[in-house]
């Protein structure tokens, strides 16, 4: 079953373009005009996948962003900026409000195509009930349960929250300042070395399955799924 993806894009020519490349390259699309459009769409099905514009009628691209995040729960759907808007400051909004890539217009049709393939070669699936699933890791942020291989895992809050991070970017790498400020807050003075102390204990917990977290020396750390 190919991926899905939702493409809103309120230039005519630029929607026609994207549909036609990303079916040539195997992908199941649903292209929109408007952000409310696409967003009815998810009561439908979740896709795999969404290329938002910001400059839309009516809703915006970030607007739109917002609700996938946060009202629809859809924290495993990747999201691909593709907008006209270059500005540092743009880039950064985009990034803040949980999108995993912008690309700027003008832009090169085979790019766009090889950062998606990057971006769904490992997948964290978002269940309807806004369960994520990575590999044999699951995790439902409204519920706050966790299952690995159907396992239940009792995780201490900030046990979950590291899983969370490193779930919704599965086959990015976090920085290890990142999961601080994420978790423990601008204020945190204490020792960095808490960040591996709760990963350790965090692997344990998850048996086989902690092995997907992958340390990234002098970096940060990763979740992996395999194929």
């Amino acid at each position: 079953m190919s991926h899905l993806i939702y493409h809103v894009e309120d230039d005519a020519s630029i929607r026609e373009l994207i549909q036609y490349a990303l079916a040539g390259a195997g992908y199941e699309v649903m292209s929109f005009e408007t952000a409310e459009e696409m967003l009815s769409a998810f009561s439908v099905r979740l896709p795999d996948l969404v290329i938002l514009d910001i400059m839309l009628t009516g809703a915006d691209g970030i607007e739109a962003l917002k609700a996938i995040r946060t009202h629809y729960g859809c924290v495993g759907v990747k999201v691909v900026m593709l907008t006209a808007k270059a500005s540092e400051v743009n880039k950064i909004t985009g990034l803040d409000y949980g999108a995993d890539d912008y690309i700027t217009k003008p832009f090169s049709v085979l790019e766009l195509i090889a950062r998606i393939r990057a971006h769904l070669r490992s997948y964290a699936a978002p269940i309807k009930d806004g369960t994520i699933v990575a590999g044999g890791i699951k995790l439902n942020p409204a519920a706050h349960t966790v299952f690995s291989d159907d396992r239940p895992i009792e995780l201490t809050g900030k046990e979950f929250e590291l899983l969370y991070c490193l779930i919704k970017k599965t086959g990015g790498v976090v920085a290890r300042e990142e999961l601080v400020r994420e978790i423990w807050g601008y204020e945190y003075f204490g020792d960095s070395r808490t960040v591996d102390i709760h990963i350790k204990n965090l692997r344990s917990k998850l048996g086989v399955n902690g092995d997907c977290i992958v340390s990234i020396r002098g970096v940060g750390y990763k979740l992996v799924v395999n194929d």
